[in-house]
């Protein structure tokens, strides 16, 4: 994986700031602007919406055609940002957002990061069934965390990357398990994911995300921490 130069990205993190703050804030929405460099117009900076699903380790996975414009510019040059912000929240310049650089890869995986982006985004299955929509992954060199005014810093992908950890094997099984438990079958409430940060319901039609207090990387601790709600 290709690291930020930090001559060029400084990482000026302060030692109190936490780099899970900008994967919580990314986990907390669903959409954002994807920046890619236009083939057609010599690298000038092409902007589109986009969904996108945070992965377990940070990384985003984005489910795009072919035939739209942002992918054939990725498939000439793979550099790209997104900005993810509350969109609900008018205080545009007070509220937190992130920016994310890096670079967008395709995954030839299509089945497996179906699975997980699908239980978020089921409205997408059609798209998913034409043969021109495939997944890419954005993996950050560096993230521009804006958490309010003066908290402003950039996050390096080593400290922001979350490497492996148990439950991103275990998460299925979690997922079938409280599915059928009554403290969410009660509520009404269906568990879409859990990842280290927290864990995402869909509740009357509406995907609430919770997040743990603190990060959570097994089974067994997601499934004490949703359940304690």
């Amino acid at each position: 994986m290709a690291s930020y130069n930090a001559r060029m990205i400084p990482d000026k993190t302060p030692d109190h700031a936490n780099p899970r703050s900008a994967r919580q804030l990314l986990r907390a929405h669903r959409y954002g602007a994807l920046g890619t460099l236009s083939q057609k117009f010599d690298g000038h900076p092409f902007t589109s919406i986009t969904p996108y699903l945070v992965d377990f380790d940070g990384s985003l996975l984005i489910l795009i055609s072919g035939l739209a414009e942002h992918s054939k510019n990725i498939l000439h040059d793979s550099r790209v940002s997104l900005v993810s912000h509350n969109q609900a929240d008018p205080r545009i310049q007070t509220q937190g957002r992130v920016t994310l650089v890096g670079h967008a890869a395709h995954q030839p995986d299509r089945a497996g990061c179906a699975r997980r982006y699908l239980r978020y985004f089921a409205e997408t299955r059609n798209w998913y069934e034409l043969p021109d929509f495939n997944f890419y992954r954005i993996t950050p060199l560096a993230i521009r965390y804006i958490g309010g005014f003066g908290d402003i810093h950039w996050i390096g992908n080593e400290k922001y990357l979350l490497p492996r950890y148990p439950l991103m094997q275990e998460e299925d099984s979690l997922i079938e398990e409280l599915n059928r438990h009554p403290a969410l079958v009660n509520r009404g409430a269906t568990l879409l994911g859990a990842d280290g940060d927290g864990y995402d319901l869909k509740v009357n039609g509406e995907v609430v995300r919770h997040e743990f207090a603190e990060l959570t990387l097994t089974a067994n601790a997601a499934r004490a921490a949703i359940l304690a709600e």
